[in-house]
């Protein structure tokens, strides 16, 4: 073969290795897309029903306006579905997250069913910050923190798994405040607990006062008079619960040690980042860029808005930068805070 020839054969195989493959841009990349946001609970709990409206709304302020569906991947208090976002899913921003705010728990005291990092997820946004309260049934014999504290018999509560308020706040109780619960784990969800009080299995459940003044059956529930809410873990009562005490007052009523307080606030430090929605570390950077302005547009948004006071929501968006701090900062503990926690959450 020519040696000219043999050469320029070279140059372009080389241009052909060398030159990288036309970039999509950031623009265009969802275009023609499905985003797919995997729930860590049934349909129709809460977190469920948010998913819903963001595949509802956020589309329109996604440049190439991508479908958005939402599937459920119940399981351990919605850990199958955060291993699921931070360790199967491609990150390329198609799949996103929605499990509950405390499963740093598990991280921070070394769950081994834990398979992802806490501070390194993709943090989109939340359209809340949560409170909490406990309701127990009415015609059960624990009309207040002092009834539970001094019960022979402790009350059933039910929860998902160790990373949900139903755990970790009866838990809490318990160290600061001297209560004794029976609780009840491997719910697959908030209804199937609701549905175990209602038979009388159980007396009583902890989870977010947006919830309980959401929907069905709490709506009902509360014009029998079918339960009562017996604590809160805001600093100050909410206006919804006046005659509820919170967790601060009674830490102070009981002479609660100030390492516990401390240890309190490590705990209750999830209740700030509400229910966040996140996506799989490794998503290019522009492309979290559009999620994230389009979460806040559609939060923004008049059709959304409009469809949260219909149903009563409460909104206090968090925007993802805020979350992304906040995660860093709840996962950073010493050793001592830690070892509390172990045995809070009896590991």
């Amino acid at each position: 073969m020519n040696h000219k020839i043999f050469l320029a054969i070279l140059v372009l195989l080389g241009l052909f290795v060398l030159t990288p493959p036309p970039q999509v841009k950031a623009d265009e990349f969802y275009k023609g897309k499905t985003i797919k946001i995997v729930v860590g609970f049934l349909a129709g709990d809460v977190y469920d029903l948010w998913a819903r409206l963001y595949a509802q709304h956020m589309p329109k302020h996604i440049p190439g306006k991508p479908d958005i569906i939402v599937q459920n991947m119940t399981g351990a208090g919605s850990m199958i579905a955060a291993n699921h976002v931070y360790s199967v899913a491609k990150p390329d921003g198609l799949t996103l997250g929605s499990a509950l705010p405390a499963l740093y728990f598990d991280q921070l005291i070394g769950r081994k069913e834990v398979q992802f990092d806490w501070a390194k997820f993709v943090w989109i946004g939340s359209p809340v910050q949560n409170e909490h309260q406990m309701y127990m049934r009415s015609d059960a014999p624990y009309r207040t923190i002092e009834d539970i504290r001094k019960a022979t018999v402790p009350p059933k509560c039910g929860t998902t798994g160790t990373g949900s308020t139903g755990y970790y706040i009866p838990k809490l109780m318990e160290e600061a405040l001297g209560t004794k619960f029976n609780l009840v784990t491997g719910y697959q969800g908030g209804q199937d607990i609701d549905l175990a009080v209602e038979r009388g299995e159980l007396h009583c459940r902890a989870f977010t006062i947006e919830a309980f003044f959401a929907r069905e059956p709490f709506l009902t529930w509360r014009k029998k008079g079918f339960v009562r809410n017996v604590v809160q873990t805001g600093r100050t009562r909410d206006p919804k619960l006046p005659d509820a005490p919170t967790i601060y007052e009674l830490m102070d009523q009981y002479k609660t040690p100030e390492a516990t307080r401390r240890l309190a606030n490590v705990v209750l430090a999830a209740g700030a980042l509400g229910r966040p929605l996140v996506g799989t570390p490794g998503i290019p950077p522009e492309r979290v860029t559009i999620l994230r302005e389009a979460f806040s547009k559609t939060l923004k948004d008049p059709d959304f808005l409009a469809e949260i006071e219909r149903r009563k929501y409460e909104l206090q968006p968090v925007k993802g930068e805020e979350l992304e701090a906040m995660a860093k900062d709840v996962i950073a503990q010493p050793p001592d805070v830690i070892e509390r926690m172990r045995k809070l959450l009896g590991k």
